[in-house]
């Protein structure tokens, strides 16, 4: 019987869509009041899954004040990574002490009630690209032509939150099957992350076809996050942590499971 290749060691499993939250930091008005999710805990429930490395997305309701994600980062040392979220007139300096923290690319959310919109980041590419920086959507199956457009215009990596937004209880288009298609020819990344968000319920079943369909576009680019701590859930719907797994390893098999949790070039 042949073996199966070893899945590799916490450090180098990865969930790749947390978030970190201090009750007490001051929140943008007209969305959720976060609860206290401090860093400890999500790296509690990660290491009994063998997973040892975090990606700490930056939540709508903060803004472009990272200080509360900034400092996670730091209390870890190079431990884990970031994605920011930052003004139009970020200044360099900013961007370097993100990047010295651990921040690799900037998220732009076109889904929230106060999330943030793309108008000016043609501007901002040329210093993404100096950083190595990629650019994370949140966002519907209707916007991904306009990113297709924007990642040909400013030759950055994206990322797609959450399956592209490909939900189960909407028809895809031809248009956003064509746009699909052209960000992952142009060498975007999908996040298998936020099955709550695409009209899903565990067991998840219904999201296996659709994963397959993504994953034949995408290929090795693609990696998975838990979504933690579930910021549309109420306490007690929250998904158990390896439920969150199943769908990706029912439509791709275990072997390509491991390939989605280990580090990849984007967090570099």
């Amino acid at each position: 019987m042949m073996e199966q290749p070893d899945q590799g060691t916490p450090a180098e499993r990865w969930d790749c869509h947390v978030h970190v939250f201090d009750a007490s930091a001051p929140t943008r008005p007209g969305h959720y009041a976060p609860v206290e999710a401090p860093l400890d805990a999500i790296e509690r429930l990660t290491a009994d899954h063998g997973i040892g490395r975090l990606v700490l997305v930056q939540p709508s309701v903060y803004g472009t004040d990272n200080s509360v994600m900034e400092r996670a980062l730091r209390s870890r040392a190079g431990r884990h990574r970031g994605i920011a979220v930052v003004a139009p007139n970020v200044d360099d300096a900013s961007l370097d002490r993100l990047h010295e923290a651990g921040v690799r690319g900037v998220r732009i959310n076109l889904v929230s009630p106060v999330g943030n919109d793309a108008a000016d980041l043609p501007r901002l590419a040329p210093r993404l690209r100096e950083r190595g920086w990629h650019v994370q959507w949140y966002a519907s199956r209707s916007h991904l032509k306009q990113i297709a457009d924007l990642q040909a215009r400013t030759r950055l990596t994206f990322v797609l939150d959450h399956l592209a937004g490909w939900r189960v209880d909407e028809a895809a288009s031809d248009e956003s099957r064509s746009a699909l298609l052209r960000l992952a020819n142009g060498g975007a990344w999908v996040k298998l992350s936020g099955w709550y968000r695409l009209g899903a319920a565990a067991p998840y079943d219904a999201l296996v076809p659709m994963v397959r369909e993504v994953a034949e576009k995408f290929g090795t680019r693609m990696v998975w996050g838990s979504d933690w701590p579930h910021t549309g859930l109420a306490p007690q719907t929250v998904p158990g942590f390896a439920s969150l797994l199943q769908p990706v390893r029912e439509a791709l098999g275990e072997m390509r499971l491991r390939e989605c949790l280990r580090a990849s070039t984007l967090y570099d």
